[in-house]
C-alpha cells in the first residue's frame, strides 16, 4: 500500500506542469500553441527565453529528485517506482489534459535521485549522462540527440556496474524502460532527424 501510495503521489508531483504555469504566471503565454507547441523545457526556452527555459529544466528536474525523495520517506525501496511515476506524470499530467512534454529533464532529477539514494555512484549515475548530452548537444547542435543518447548511455553504464555487482540490477532495467519510454516521445523528432529537418540550437525555424 505504501508503495502504491509513493508512486500516487510521484505522478501527481510530476503531473504539475511548471512550463505552463511560468509562461502563463510570467509571460502570459501557452506554450503549447508556439514554438514547436510541447510543454517541456526546449520550448519554453524557445518561447519564453533560455532564462525561462532554465528555470523550467531545474523545476522539471527537481520533481523526479523530490518524489523519490518522498518515497524514500514513504516506503523505502519504492524510489525506483516513484521516479518512473514522476517521468510518466510529466509526459501524462493530470492538471494539463495529459498532454506533457518528453522528461528528459525529470529524468536527469531520477538520475540524481538514484545517486543519492541507492547508489553513490556519482561519475556513472549523474556526471555522465550530464556531460554527454552536453558534448553531444555540442557536437550536434539538437537537444534530441543529445537527450536520447545521454539517456542510452547511461542506461549501458548502468548495466555495467550492475554486472560487476556495484549496483542492483533493477537499476539498470528501470533506466532501459525509461530511456525507451522517453525514445518513444521523441519519434516525431526522430522523424524529423531522419529527414534532415530537425531543429537546432541557434536555427531559426523555418
Amino acid at each position: 500500500m505504501k508503495l502504491v501510495l509513493a508512486a500516487v503521489i510521484s505522478y501527481l508531483f510530476g503531473s504539475v506542469p511548471w512550463a505552463l504555469v511560468i509562461g502563463r504566471v510570467f509571460y502570459h503565454k501557452d506554450i503549447r500553441k508556439e514554438g514547436s507547441g510541447n510543454p517541456g523545457a526546449t520550448n519554453a526556452a524557445r518561447v519564453l527565453g533560455l532564462p525561462a527555459g532554465i528555470i523550467v529544466t531545474l523545476l522539471d528536474a527537481l520533481k523526479g529528485l523530490i518524489s523519490m525523495l518522498i518515497a524514500h520517506a514513504i516506503a523505502p525501496g519504492s524510489e525506483i517506482y516513484a521516479g518512473l511515476a514522476c517521468c510518466i506524470g510529466h509526459c501524462f499530467p493530470l492538471f494539463a489534459g495529459f498532454k506533457g512534454g518528453k522528461a528528459v529533464a525529470t529524468s536527469y532529477g531520477f538520475f540524481l535521485g538514484i545517486t543519492i539514494l541507492l547508489t553513490q555512484e556519482w561519475v556513472w549515475n549523474f556526471i555522465l549522462p550530464v556531460a554527454s548530452f552536453f558534448i553531444i548537444l555540442f557536437a550536434t547542435k539538437m537537444v534530441s540527440v543529445a537527450s536520447m543518447c545521454s539517456l542510452l548511455l547511461e542506461a549501458i553504464a548502468s548495466f555495467v556496474l550492475a554486472l560487476n555487482g556495484r549496483i542492483d540490477m533493477s537499476i539498470p532495467v528501470s533506466l532501459l524502460i525509461l530511456w525507451a519510454f522517453v525514445t518513444y516521445r521523441h519519434r516525431a523528432n526522430i522523424q524529423r532527424i531522419l529527414n534532415g529537418t530537425e531543429n537546432k540550437i541557434g536555427r531559426k525555424k523555418e
